[in-house]
């Protein structure tokens, strides 16, 4: 997760929404990556998006079943349902999102077998988002 928190800092730099994610397999990250929407001018370039491409370029497979996600806050409904098709193993994620995670609609959104923990180094997560939105109230 700190290095979820560490690509959700590199976003709240470039004045993005600060959300991090990375994918491990094996005990090894695979994938990197932080919000980019501003930046690509594209409103699908999450966190989780970006990692889930890399991760499956990284593996030349379109299943993540063996891998885990770690991000910095939940997942919205559009990356659950792309998580859904990946079949990933297990997703950790640090702050819940109360407006837009995809657990507000349903759980079931992620597939049948994919594991989910939360709250890891959530009061991390939480400060980026805070300050995030403080700066674009200000």
């Amino acid at each position: 997760m700190k290095q979820a928190l560490l690509q959700a800092e590199r976003a709240l730099e470039e004045n993005e929404v600060p959300v991090g994610a990375v994918v491990v397999c094996e005990n090894r990250i695979i994938a990197k990556a932080y919000n980019q929407t501003e930046r690509l001018q594209d409103v699908t370039a999450h966190a989780e998006m970006l990692a889930i491409t890399s991760a499956q370029n990284y593996l030349g497979s379109k299943y993540l079943n063996d891998c885990s996600l770690f991000v910095s806050l939940e997942p919205c409904n559009m990356c659950g349902g792309a998580l859904y098709w990946t079949q990933i193993g297990r997703v950790i994620y640090a702050a819940s999102d109360e407006k837009r995670g995809y657990s507000m609609t349903s759980k079931k959104i992620l597939h049948p077998k994919t594991k989910v923990e939360h709250g890891l180094m959530a009061s991390h997560a939480e400060i980026l988002i805070e300050e995030f939105f403080r700066k674009m109230r200000d």
